[in-house]
């Protein structure tokens, strides 16, 4: 086990005209896991690969429990990587597959490789495979495979790239367990990427959310959550997506109004929330507000927002109302569309077409200013405790 320190990492391609990771800075502790997260493209797998060895920064150095390994080859890097698509050898057996980085990599005789092995598919329940080939196993039992060559490696990071994408929702859901159990019970340093926020939320001690390369937030999840530190995090961490809606900021008696463009979205802040904003009157914001957040059918609630609604879809427990509040309102998505989702229980179904009035607590109420898309209060990380 060690902990793992980037210093100002940054990886060009193509003659600097292509910068996938931009001088990041990250320390993860010893034992801990962190989740790495962000859209296509935002650098978290050229960062992982950057740590294995298998692509050389353009710039910044790694620290493996203090010790530079920037220019360690991969092979003498005491990591284990996990692929999303399992890496495995067709022509060997699983016993083979799973001994292969022992015989690469250290100068263990067979009898102690044999007996890592077998203990590995033990603890991975897959001890009745060893001489199956991976054309014999479905796709739950490849991955099983992969984290059990890697667990005999005995390595002091575990890195993980998306390696239950290919995998059906329940196996995905039984796996994302198994490999939680199996971090917390060796107490080794992993650092997990993925692009499904549900596994970076639940799996991670950590979150880290990259985008352009760019490190955008670290911290506890539910801190995240509660406390994204700019527009794009508060639309990229949750689901559905944080509504936002932007407004002006004008004094009136006890507090501050936030108005949209053209006035049909108006919202009241009482004088002691809007104090937690800071000076905010004269100014123009991005309001910011989780579809969870958002209450339906009481008109004389504070600040009730009259809404038509425009789908209805159902999600098991609870329902997706997609709702046109005028030109105001505004999704975080590529399609620019005029929306607001309220997430409600199973049992409210207005009829599309509906006038329904929304309104939501000024507590749960996120503003960001509308040039620089930062939170308008200052957030300090949270530290994380210690395992």
């Amino acid at each position: 086990m060690a902990s793992l320190e980037l210093e100002t990492l940054r990886k060009e391609f193509d003659g600097g005209s292509i910068v996938a990771v931009d001088d990041l800075d990250l320390s993860i502790d010893d034992g801990e896991f962190v989740t790495v997260v962000g859209p296509s493209g935002c650098g978290k797998s050229t960062t992982l690969r950057m740590i294995a060895g298998l692509e050389r920064p353009s710039k910044g150095r790694i620290r493996l429990g203090g010790t530079d390994i920037t220019d360690v080859h991969a092979r003498h890097r005491d990591v284990a990587m996990v692929f999303q698509n399992y890496a495995l050898y067709p022509h060997k057996t699983i016993e083979q597959n799973m001994a292969f980085g022992l015989r690469m990599s250290t100068d263990l005789s067979a009898e102690e490789r044999e007996k890592r092995v077998s203990e590995a598919a033990e603890m991975m329940g897959i001890a009745e495979l060893l001489d199956d080939t991976p054309d014999e196993l479905s796709g739950g039992q490849k991955q099983r495979v992969a984290l059990g060559r890697a667990i005999v490696r005995e390595p002091e990071v575990f890195l993980f790239d998306e390696p239950l994408s290919n995998l059906d929702a329940k196996l995905r859901t039984t796996m994302r367990t198994e490999i939680q159990r199996l971090q917390a019970e060796l107490g080794i340093t992993a650092v997990y990427v993925t692009h499904d926020q549900e596994e970076a939320m639940t799996m991670g001690d950590r979150i880290v959310i990259l985008n352009d390369g760019k490190l955008q937030q670290t911290g506890e999840p539910t801190h995240v959550y509660n406390n994204p530190t700019n527009q794009f995090v508060g639309g990229f961490v949750g689901s559905p997506s944080m509504n936002f809606v932007d407004v002006t900021a004008e004094p009136i008696d006890g507090g501050v109004r936030l108005t949209g463009a053209d006035g049909a979205f108006t919202y009241d802040l009482t004088s002691g929330r809007a104090d937690a904003f800071g000076d905010i009157s004269g100014g123009t914001y991005v309001l910011g507000v989780r579809p969870e957040h958002v209450s339906v059918g009481n008109e004389g609630a504070q600040s009730a927002v009259p809404a038509v609604v425009d789908v209805v879809e159902p999600v098991g427990s609870d329902n997706y109302l997609y709702l046109d509040l005028g030109t105001d309102a505004r999704a975080f998505d590529t399609e620019g569309a005029p929306e607001f989702i309220a997430r409600v229980a199973a049992d409210i179904e207005p009829e599309v077409g509906e006038t329904i009035h929304v309104s939501f607590d000024e507590s749960s109420v996120h503003l960001f200013d509308d040039r620089t898309g930062e939170a308008v209060t200052a957030v300090e990380e949270e530290p994380v405790p210690a395992k």
